[in-house]
């Protein structure tokens, strides 16, 4: 969605839909007490007779508007008026954009002019990404049923500090979207060498990239993730990113790892039926690292970043892994595999030594949908997230909280880690089912080799099917692109 900034009053027309901003105690925006003023009261009359408080995400509409030229005016709850910030702008934005995009409206046209550059920016950063849609498969859908609104401007007080305040933002947006139709894509259509060879599109924005295939990977004894992805018919993929940003090109890059599953049946531990449809998700963690690359390359940040991608599918075949076969991961160590199902462990065991073998990085972290348990154990509101360093810890929440990808910190609690101890190889990708997230990050923890690293079970965030936050539409949500972006920013750019 293109976002213009405007002055004056945007010379709406009888197909623009006009947004103001209420907020809580009766406080309006100066934007909304002029347009009502204009409309001779309409919009306190209307307000009067309706339960509209202000609170956050509550819309008044009225249509057809006396005293201006618009087919309808929206009122949007701000909340109260002292907290009204950027996160509130991008709500505030994602709100009025949900409340006319299927009217009939052509174009939507938000009043800020008494507001400075920043939440003007920050709220067509949520317009944008409120207004994706993945519906390239759709080829019979009538024109009533798409969203009507096509173009956005902003009134702001000086149009050109705010679109320089958003150009940064719209790269972020649409590495986020990047993201999601990566997520979004069925598995006939992205399975791992087409996933590689989309990213490697990518080296447009400066990225550097190299995809390892299973030749390559099998001369680097990676036995872990190959034996994941060897009852497909699709070849296994290893796709390494790098940006070089900063001002020495060989100081130690950070590092993200990414679980790349692009459809998990479970292998001959085979999954219910029910659901198995939403395993086109099971990549969402390389999706992450994907967009972060992208966003950081967009934005030319001043860092040294490697993505790493295990691109697999996990399909039950003749030749397919079995329960309590062993094999050897690019460390040295072996695995029994007792459960096929727990696939994205294994891939993340050679990817994430790769890693640290080859670059070196300051840290690693690893994002993956990796279990059911964190499901159980935090909802579908939180990411959990392990770590073995605390300003690592620390910073990761800060970024948290800075981006709203919301993270949640789980134990890696030492005498969990006997729980994956093998009678025949060096561990077992499963332990009982407990604590099965704990377990599972134990699992990955023993191919770090002491460098920092957290892990990010991604499972409860990756996929909202019916969200009801604004600025993501049902359906693939983006996790962690953000984060990831936001983490590079505040603490390790410079």
């Amino acid at each position: 969605m293109q976002i213009d900034f405007v002055a004056g009053d945007g010379k709406p027309t009888e197909a623009t839909a006009v947004a103001v901003l209420a907020f809580e105690d009766g406080e309006f925006s100066p934007a909304a007490q002029a347009l009502d003023k204009q409309m001779s009261g309409a919009i306190k009359r209307a307000i009067a007779a309706s339960r509209f408080k202000g609170t956050t995400g509550q819309v008044v509409q009225i249509l057809a508007p006396a005293g201006i030229k618009a087919g309808r005016v929206v009122v949007i709850g701000c909340g109260k008026q002292p907290i009204f910030d950027e996160k509130a702008a991008e709500s505030a934005g994602a709100n009025a954009y949900n409340a006319v995009k299927d009217s009939g409206a052509e174009a939507l046209l938000l009043l800020m002019p008494g507001a400075g550059p920043d939440r003007p920016a920050h709220a067509g950063f949520g317009i944008e990404l409120a207004s994706y849609r993945f519906d390239r498969y759709r080829t019979t859908e009538k024109p009533e049923k798409k969203p009507s609104v096509k173009k956005v401007a902003i009134a702001v007080a000086d149009p050109k500090a705010s679109a320089k305040a958003h150009k940064t933002l719209s790269g972020l947006a649409d590495a986020i979207c990047y993201a999601r139709d990566l997520v979004s894509e069925p598995a006939n259509i992205l399975y791992p060498t087409e996933y590689a060879k989309r990213v490697k599109e990518l080296t447009k924005l400066g990225l550097e990239i190299e995809v390892l295939g299973e030749k390559e990977m099998t001369k680097l004894g990676m036995g872990s993730l190959l034996g994941v992805g060897q009852g497909s018919v699709r070849e296994s993929q290893l796709v390494v990113m790098q940006w070089k940003g900063a001002k020495d090109a060989k100081a130690a890059p950070i590092a993200f790892v990414g679980k790349g599953v692009c459809f998990d049946t479970g292998g001959i531990s085979l999954k219910p039926p029910e659901g198995m449809e939403e395993m086109i998700t099971d990549m969402a963690g390389s999706a992450a690292v994907v967009g972060a690359m992208y966003a950081l390359a967009s934005r030319k940040a001043k860092v040294n970043a490697v993505g790493i991608l295990g691109l697999v599918e996990n399909m039950p075949d003749a030749n397919a892994q079995r329960p309590g076969d062993v094999v050897t991961s690019m460390s040295g160590q072996t695995i029994e595999v007792i459960n096929t199902d727990a696939e994205g462990r294994l891939v993340l065991a050679d990817a994430v030594w790769y890693c640290q073998d080859r670059f070196k990085p300051k840290f690693m972290v690893d994002l993956a949908t990796l279990t059911g348990a964190i499901v159980v154990a935090l909802g579908k509101d939180l990411a959990g997230v392990y770590c073995t360093d605390e300003t690592l810890a620390a910073n990761l929440l800060a970024a948290s909280r800075a981006s709203d990808d919301a993270l949640w910190r789980m134990p890696l609690h030492g005498p969990y880690d006997k729980l994956i101890d093998s009678q025949v190889a060096d561990m077992k990708n499963v332990g009982p089912r407990p604590g099965g997230s704990i377990t599972a990050a134990m699992f990955i923890k023993r191919f770090t080799n002491g460098v920092a690293w957290a892990h990010i079970d991604m499972a409860t965030t990756a996929w909202r099917p019916g969200s009801t936050v604004p600025t993501i539409p049902s359906g693939a949500t983006g996790f962690g692109v953000r984060l990831l972006d936001r983490l590079s920013a505040d603490f390790y750019e410079g």
